[in-house]
């Protein structure tokens, strides 16, 4: 069995680590320790919860020795605040014994304060590309000290549409640095971004993503709509003993402030949400409450799948098949963590059908269908996009009609709404005498002239 001791830590490192608690390596830190601190260029391939912050966290704190100097000596871009505050917690706790200075920074909160926080100094940098590409730009950021760039989940920060700021961060970056990328997924975008800035990196890739996770146990629903799959989710939720503590998938924003609104009522002050529209208070609130067991349920969209560190969730459920089959993996992997067994539900519908087929192409894997509880009722009720295209149609056509009927009020005025602003009684009465307004002092010349 492998164990910490084959990386010769430092006694600080090792002391922080028996104090977390953790016994021995995940393979990505097993195999990225050395590679990174050779100094190489290195893209990971790992899937969400193995481990990959302490994988490139690590090395970089062997490496790190105290210095005086304010500009920080490593910068990790990772996609969203959370993951900021995340990755920081993460690397105080390794630290703990260490000399190092931490600092996040992530937009929403006060520029002016992180500015501040930048010139007392700070030797690792944990931000989001927005609000640190602002702040390297107004020069209260220097980077000509900077000796390692990380970025994590960079495959989410492409798909959130961060390609041009990081191109950006890391052309103003020294040419002689280290560049450590880590992703759950290669695209042809993360696969671009290697060959612009990489200079021959080492791959390690851990747990592909077509590999299902043995300890999680996979099931499926085939259900016939939205309200249907409210109907299950009810009827799942209040067995209490066994879904303690659930994650619920949805496709989009809209889908989870809808989901919310249906299922808030049933478990009240059990419920959380998180999207990308939520503001920034709201979301680690909402986190940190389901974390914490207060809220025994959480619906998210995809961006909660990845880099999010959540113990012990009993459930994932996937009340929206994905569209990709990599997201599924990613989901699934937010259960069963620590070698625990975890469950993850799957609701489909008849049109969700082939987007299941090309996950179970991708894991080799058949998802066992469950029969759907006779007590559940099926409801009748459509929203507009599960609807035929007809009906649709005469849908949008009947609103654009009630839309056109509507017009302006036919009702007649009452008495005081019929007067007209005639511009105040003095402006009438200057109109009256000299036949066009006047000002005050066109008034006062006008009686001059007259009694001259």
């Amino acid at each position: 069995m492998s164990s910490f001791d084959q990386f010769h830590l430092k006694k600080q490192l090792n002391s922080a680590i028996s104090s977390i608690g953790f016994v021995a390596p995940t393979p990505i830190q097993e195999q990225a320790f050395s590679v990174i601190l050779s100094g190489k260029d290195v893209l990971g391939i790992a899937q969400t919860g193995t481990g990959k912050t302490m994988a490139y966290s690590l090395p970089i704190l062997e490496e790190m020795n105290f210095s005086g100097q304010l500009n920080p000596r490593a910068l990790i871009l990772v996609p969203t605040r959370e993951l900021v505050i995340q990755v920081v917690n993460e690397i105080e706790r390794l630290s703990e014994f260490m000399t190092v200075r931490i600092l996040g920074i992530y937009g929403g909160v006060n520029i002016k304060t992180q500015r501040l926080k930048l010139f007392e100094g700070a030797d690792i940098v944990v931000a989001t590309p927005g609000r640190i590409y602002d702040l390297i730009l107004d020069q209260s950021l220097s980077v000509k000290g900077i000796k390692k760039l990380v970025i994590d989940e960079v495959d989410v920060m492409l798909d959130l549409g961060f390609r041009r700021q990081l191109m950006n961060i890391m052309e103003l970056l020294p040419q002689r640095r280290q560049n450590i990328m880590f992703s759950a997924t290669m695209t042809d975008h993360v696969s671009e971004l290697i060959e612009d800035f990489f200079i021959a990196p080492i791959k390690i890739s851990i747990a592909v993503s077509g590999t299902p996770l043995e300890n999680i146990e996979q099931e499926c629903y085939n259900v016939p709509n939205f309200f249907t799959k409210v109907n299950l989710l009810k009827h799942l939720m209040n067995d209490t003993d066994r879904f303690t503590k659930v994650l619920v998938f949805v496709a989009h924003k809209r889908m989870a402030d809808r989901l919310f609104a249906e299922i808030s009522g049933d478990f009240v002050d059990q419920v959380g949400i998180i999207h990308s529209n939520k503001t920034q208070n709201y979301r680690i609130r909402s986190i940190a409450d389901f974390d914490s067991g207060h809220n025994r349920i959480l619906i998210a969209t995809d961006i909660m799948a990845r880099g999010l560190d959540l113990d012990k969730i009993s459930h994932v459920i996937n009340f929206d098949t994905p569209n990709f089959p990599e997201n599924y993996m990613h989901r699934i992997g937010r259960t069963g963590r620590a070698e625990e067994k975890g469950n993850t539900i799957m609701f489909s519908t008849e049109k969700e059908a082939g987007w299941k087929a090309s996950i179970e192409e991708l894991m080799d894997y058949t998802i066992p269908v469950l029969d759907f509880p006779t007590e559940v009722e099926v409801s009748k009720e459509l929203l507009t996009e599960e609807k035929p295209e007809e009906e649709q149609l005469k849908d949008h056509e009947r609103n654009e009609k009630k839309r056109e009927g509507a017009g302006p009020g036919t009702h007649e005025k009452k008495a005081k709404n019929k007067k007209v602003n005639l511009g105040g009684s003095y402006k009438r009465e200057v109109t009256k005498k000299y036949k066009k307004p006047q000002t005050r002092g066109d008034k006062t010349y006008h009686k001059r002239k007259k009694r001259g």
